[in-house]
C-alpha cells in the first residue's frame, strides 16, 4: 500500500481539520480524505480506542495522518487554532456549546479565517430540547419514523445497523453540505456554518415514505407495504441449506420471470400488487426456495433477469467475483475494505494510505500546511504534542 502520496483527487489542495469522533465523523472526513482533501485528524493526548481492536484497521480512519494535541493545555489550543487559519473545512462532533468553551467555536475561528467552513455533526442539531441530549443510531431512526416501520409485524422493530443514522444521515449528509458550502464559497468568498445533524439527514432519507403515505399508497404500521418484506416478490427466503436469497422482483416482468423459474404459473400470480394475496402466496414460494441450496437457486437463476441475488456474509461479499470484477473492494489481501465511492471519469477517488496511528506521519502532514516546525517541535518537547 502506498504511503500517503500527493493527492490527485477533486478535492485536491483542500485542507480539512478533522477533530476526531466516533460514526458519522470519521466517516465524512474518509470520504473528503479518499477524493483528495488533505486531511489532519487530531485525537486527544490520552487517545484509546473506545471499541478496542488494531486501530491500524479502523479503515474508517484511512488516507489521513493523525496528530495527538493537548487541548487542555492553552499552547495546545493556540495550536488548533492555528490549525484552523490553514483549513479550508474544519470538522467536529462534540455536543452543542463544547467547541465554545474551548474557545474553538465558529465565531472564534472564523474570526481569523472567514473562509473557513466549520462543519458541526451531531445526533440532535445545535438547537432543540435534545440538543444536549445523548444518543445513538437506533435514538435517532426512532424519532423519525423510520425505526418504527422496520421488521416483521409481530415483532419489535429491527435496527438496521447503524447505516441509516450515523453514516446516510450524518456522515454523507455532512460532506453533502461541506460540498455545497465549498461550491458557494468560489462565489463568495465566505465559509459557513454546517449544522449536519443525524436526526435530521435519518429524516431526510424518510421523504419518499411520507410522499407515499400522503399518497394513500403506504399503509400506516409495520407490515403490508410493498418496500418492507412483506410482498413475497420482495423479500429475502431460506434456502436449504440455511442461508438465504434476496428477491426484488417488483416490475411485472421480472414478477413472471421470478415465478416461472420457481415452478410456477406467471399467469396465476398476474396481480402480484395486490396486498390480500401476499401471506398465502409468500408460504407457497418459502416452501419452493427451501427445497434448493441458495447456491442452486442462483446458479438456476443465472442469465434471468428476475432480480434474484444470493444474500452474502461480509467476508463472501470479498470474494464474489462480480464485486472482484467490479473493484468494489480495494487494500492489500489482509485489509479488503470497500472502495471510495462514487466513481469519478477524470479524478477519481483512491485508497493513498491505510489508517495511521497518531503521530504517525504527523510531522509531515503539518509541514504540508506550512507550519513552523520550531512551533511544532517546541510543542512535541513540553509532551503537548504527538506528530511523529
Amino acid at each position: 500500500m502506498p504511503d500517503a502520496a500527493p493527492a490527485k483527487g477533486p478535492l485536491a489542495g483542500i485542507r480539512v481539520l478533522e477533530l476526531a469522533g466516533l460514526g458519522p465523523t470519521p466517516f465524512g472526513a474518509m470520504v473528503l480524505a479518499d477524493f483528495g482533501a488533505q486531511v489532519v485528524r487530531v485525537e486527544r493526548l490520552d487517545h484509546t480506542s473506545v471499541a478496542g481492536g488494531d486501530e491500524r484497521y479502523n479503515y474508517l480512519n484511512r488516507n489521513r495522518r493523525a496528530i495527538a494535541l493537548d487541548l487542555k493545555a492553552e499552547q495546545g489550543l493556540a495550536f488548533a487554532r492555528k490549525l484552523a487559519s490553514h483549513a479550508d473545512v474544519l470538522i467536529e462532533g462534540f455536543r452543542p456549546g463544547t467547541m465554545e468553551r474551548l474557545g474553538l467555536g465558529p465565531a472564534d475561528l472564523m474570526e481569523d479565517n472567514p473562509r473557513l467552513i466549520y462543519a458541526r455533526m451531531t445526533g440532535w442539531g445545535q438547537t432543540g430540547p435534545l440538543a444536549q441530549a445523548a444518543g445513538h443510531d437506533i435514538n435517532y431512526l426512532a424519532m423519525t419514523g423510520a425505526l418504527y416501520l422496520i421488521g416483521q409485524p409481530d415483532r419489535p422493530p429491527q435496527p438496521p445497523l447503524n447505516l441509516v443514522g450515523n453514516f446516510g444521515g450524518g456522515g454523507m449528509t455532512m460532506v453533502a453540505g461541506i460540498l455545497a458550502a465549498l461550491v458557494e464559497r468560489g462565489t463568495s468568498g465566505r465559509g459557513q456554518v454546517i449544522d449536519a445533524a443525524m436526526i435530521d439527514g435519518a429524516s431526510l432519507l424518510m421523504t419518499q415514505v411520507f410522499a407515499w403515505s400522503r399518497m394513500g399508497i403506504w399503509r400506516q404500521g409495520r407490515g403490508g407495504n410493498l418496500l418492507d418484506g412483506s410482498a413475497y416478490f420482495y423479500r429475502c427466503y431460506e434456502t436449504a441449506d440455511g442461508r438465504h436469497i434476496a428477491v426484488g422482483a417488483l416490475e411485472p416482468q421480472f414478477h413472471a420471470l421470478f415465478v416461472k423459474t420457481i415452478g410456477l404459473d406467471p399467469s396465476d400470480y398476474a396481480d402480484h400488487l395486490n396486498p390480500a394475496h401476499w401471506e398465502e402466496r409468500g408460504a407457497t414460494v418459502a416452501a419452493i426456495i427451501r427445497t434448493r441450496t441458495r447456491d442452486e437457486w442462483i446458479a438456476a437463476f443465472q442469465g434471468i433477469d428476475a432480480c434474484v441475488s444470493p444474500v452474502l456474509s461480509p467476508q463472501e461479499a470479498l470474494s464474489h467475483p462480480a464485486n472482484i470484477e467490479r473493484g468494489v473492494h480495494v487494500g492489500p489481501d489482509d485489509a479488503r475494505q470497500p472502495a471510495p465511492a462514487p466513481r469519478l471519469s477524470r479524478t477519481p477517488g483512491a485508497l493513498q494510505a491505510m489508517p495511521s496511528l497518531p503521530g504517525e506521519g504527523g510531522m509531515a502532514a503539518l509541514e504540508q500546511w506550512e507550519l513552523e516546525s520550531a512551533e511544532i517541535d517546541a510543542l512535541a518537547s513540553a509532551g503537548l504534542l504527538v506528530a511523529g
